[in-house]
C-alpha cells in the first residue's frame, strides 16, 4: 500500500514509519507498516457485542497479540511474550464508518501526545495486504527485557466485576470523582496523576470519547507500593461510530461529581469541569489555567485531523465536533 504519510505521527512525507515513529514505537528498530498476511483470520476473534444497554466500542474491537521478527510484524507464536497489540476493524451491526476505527484511533492517540502533551501508549497504523487497516499499540505493562510490569485497571481497584467483555459494569455506580479517589487512594505520586487524570477526563470530552470507563484507566508500577496513573490508551472519538441515540456525554453514567446528578445527555460547561477540578483536590488556579489550555484553538490538532487516514467527510466531522466541544470550555462562552 502506497501511503506519504507517516502512519504513526502522521508526518507528511513518508512512505512508512518515519525515524520518530520508529524510535517510539519499535525502539529504533527499521519495522514494515505493511502485514505479511492477506486479511485478518475470521477465527482469530470472533467474540462481538450483540446489543446491550450500553455499546462499548474498545470491548468490540479484537485484539490480536504481535511481535517483531526481523522487519516485520507477526502473530505472537506460541511460548513467545506478546509486545504489540493489533486491533483490526470490528464487523458489527452497531458501528458506523467500522473501516475507520484504526485510523480514528490513531488520530486521537495523536492529538493527546502531540497536541496535548498527554502521556500515552506509543501507536500507529500498519495494513494488511488487501489494504485494510489495523490499529497497533506497543505494551506499556511489558518493559524491554520481556518482563511483566504491575498493572491494575480502575475496575480492579474499585473491587468490581463483569462477566463477559463489554458489560455495564464499566460504566454504572460510579463518577469521575470515584476514578480520583482510586488514584488518590493508590498512587504514589496522586498530586501528580490528578493533575494527569483531570486533563485526560478534559481531553476525553473535547474528542468525544464516550468510552472512557473503569476499565480504560489503569495504575502501573513496579510493585503495589509504586503505582502510578498509566499511560493512555483506548483514546476514540466515539461519535463517528456509534447512533446517536446510544452516545452519551461521558462513560460513566454518574459524570463527573457524586455530588451531582447527572443526565448523561446533557452537555457540561466550564463551571462543572472546574467544581471537579476542584473537588478533586486540584488548585482553582491550575484547573483554570489547564481549561484555558484545552479551549484554545490549536492549530497544530487541525493539521493533524488534516494528515489522518480518515476519509474527507470524518475529517470535517472530527473536526467539527472537536471545534464545539473546545470551545465549551471557554470563558465567556
Amino acid at each position: 500500500m502506497n501511503i506519504g504519510i507517516c502512519p504513526s505521527t502522521l508526518q507528511q512525507g513518508y512512505d512508512t514509519y518515519s525515524q520518530k515513529a520508529l524510535d517510539i514505537l519499535f525502539m529504533g528498530k527499521k519495522v514494515s507498516h505493511i502485514l505479511p498476511y492477506v486479511n485478518i483470520d475470521p477465527n482469530v476473534n470472533s467474540d462481538y457485542l450483540k446489543g446491550i444497554r450500553k455499546i462499548s466500542v474498545s470491548g468490540a474491537q479484537p485484539k490480536l497479540s504481535l511481535v517483531v521478527e526481523g522487519d516485520k510484524l507477526i502473530y505472537t507464536p506460541k511460548g513467545r511474550q506478546g509486545l504489540f497489540i493489533l486491533k483490526p476493524p470490528p464487523k458489527s451491526y452497531l458501528f458506523a464508518n467500522e473501516d475507520y476505527f484504526p485510523a480514528n484511533e490513531n488520530l486521537s492517540m495523536q492529538l493527546a501526545s502531540q497536541v496535548y502533551g498527554i502521556e500515552t501508549a506509543a501507536n500507529g497504523l500498519c495494513f494488511f495486504q488487501n489494504g485494510m487497516p489495523a490499529y497497533i499499540t506497543r505494551r506499556f505493562d511489558i518493559n524491554e527485557s520481556g518482563k511483566k510490569i504491575t498493572q491494575e485497571d480502575f475496575a480492579a481497584l474499585l473491587n468490581v466485576h463483569g462477566e463477559e467483555s463489554g458489560s455495564i459494569f464499566k460504566y454504572i455506580n460510579f463518577s469521575y470523582e470515584d476514578c480520583a479517589n482510586v488514584i488518590k487512594k493508590f498512587s504514589a505520586s496522586p498530586e501528580e496523576d490528578l493533575k494527569k487524570f483531570f486533563r485526560l477526563v478534559v481531553f476525553n470530552f473535547i474528542i468525544l470519547n464516550s468510552d472512557a470507563h473503569i476499565k480504560n484507566f489503569s495504575m502501573i508500577g513496579t510493585d503495589h507500593k509504586s503505582l502510578r496513573l498509566s499511560p493512555a490508551y483506548d483514546l476514540i472519538n466515539t461519535s463517528l461510530h456509534l447512533p446517536s441515540e446510544h452516545f452519551d456525554t461521558f462513560a460513566l453514567e454518574k459524570g463527573l461529581l457524586n455530588n451531582k446528578h447527572w443526565d448523561n445527555k446533557m452537555i457540561p460547561s466550564r463551571k462543572d469541569f472546574l467544581d471537579f477540578g476542584i473537588a478533586i483536590g486540584l488548585d482553582k488556579d491550575y484547573t483554570i489555567q489547564q481549561l484555558d489550555f484545552f479551549a484554545e484553538e490549536k492549530p497544530a490538532a487541525y493539521s493533524l485531523i488534516a494528515s489522518s487516514f480518515l476519509n474527507d467527510e470524518l475529517k470535517e466531522q472530527y473536526r467539527s465536533r472537536y471545534d464545539y466541544r473546545r470551545k465549551i470550555l471557554m470563558p465567556d462562552y
